[in-house]
């Protein structure tokens, strides 16, 4: 059969957080098997919303916990087949000096220290938002910190108040910070603050091309895209 006749138009839904590494990865799948692939990113909750609604995906990319998601019957849950996972991080203004992170009770003084902190909404649904309020719990400080948080839509609203000085630091998922502009990436929050955050890829239950599926999350997740996830400040596989 004519590599066109077998050709499919698949449909892919993420986070946000997985954007960058996908901007290579997809139009390179496209190209080696001839497949085109049409992709939405949302935020993390707003992603797992919509396939747990039954919005028809091939390949759903969500972030644990995902018992729902297997549950709600939308994804074949033998397929989940994990990607990468991203560690949240902080970012000053290009040109500042990289404060220490190095254990959580340097972190825990910094955030006290600075005046005001940027960071995706979580209402919104943002995972990189919901992360960061929870390590502000876990260090205790949550209520201390009300005061200096000032919320943004995305990773990249959040990155924009810290370069154009209206933020002192920024908080969201390393892979949103390295590709902004007027920012420097200072570091992940240690893992007992924070822990990265998964990606795990499924084959659509209702999908009408689920070879085609199966071969777009091979390739999202075979050795060759290791580097480009880890160009990309994350880390291939669980």
């Amino acid at each position: 059969m004519p590599a066109a006749a077998r050709a499919a138009e698949l449909t892919l839904i993420a986070p946000g957080g997985i954007r960058a590494p996908f901007a290579q990865l997809i139009p390179a799948f496209e190209h080696q098997s001839g497949h085109k692939v049409v992709v939405t990113f949302g935020s993390g909750a707003g992603t797992k919303d919509r396939v747990l609604r039954g919005e028809a995906f091939d390949v759903p990319v969500v972030q644990p916990p995902y018992e729902n998601v297997i549950a709600s019957g939308h994804v074949v849950a033998a397929s989940a087949t994990p990607l990468a996972s991203v560690a949240l991080g902080i970012a000053v203004k290009a040109g500042a000096a990289k404060p220490d992170i190095g254990d959580a009770a340097t972190v825990k003084r910094l955030l006290l220290a600075a005046q005001t902190i940027a960071y995706p909404d979580p209402g919104g649904g943002a995972a990189a938002g919901v992360s960061f309020e929870a390590a502000l719990a876990k260090l205790g400080i949550a209520e201390a910190m009300k005061p200096k948080l000032k919320t943004a839509r995305a990773g990249s609203g959040a990155m924009a108040l810290v370069a154009k000085g209206d933020a002192e630091l920024g908080i969201t998922f390393i892979s949103e910070i390295l590709p902004e502009p007027g920012v420097t990436l200072v570091g992940p929050f240690p893992r007992d603050v924070a822990a990265p955050t998964a990606l795990v890829a499924f084959v659509g239950a209702a999908s009408k091309a689920p070879d085609a599926a199966k071969a777009l999350i091979a390739f999202l997740a075979a050795p060759e895209a290791a580097s480009v996830y880890r160009a990309r400040g994350m880390e291939p596989g669980r």
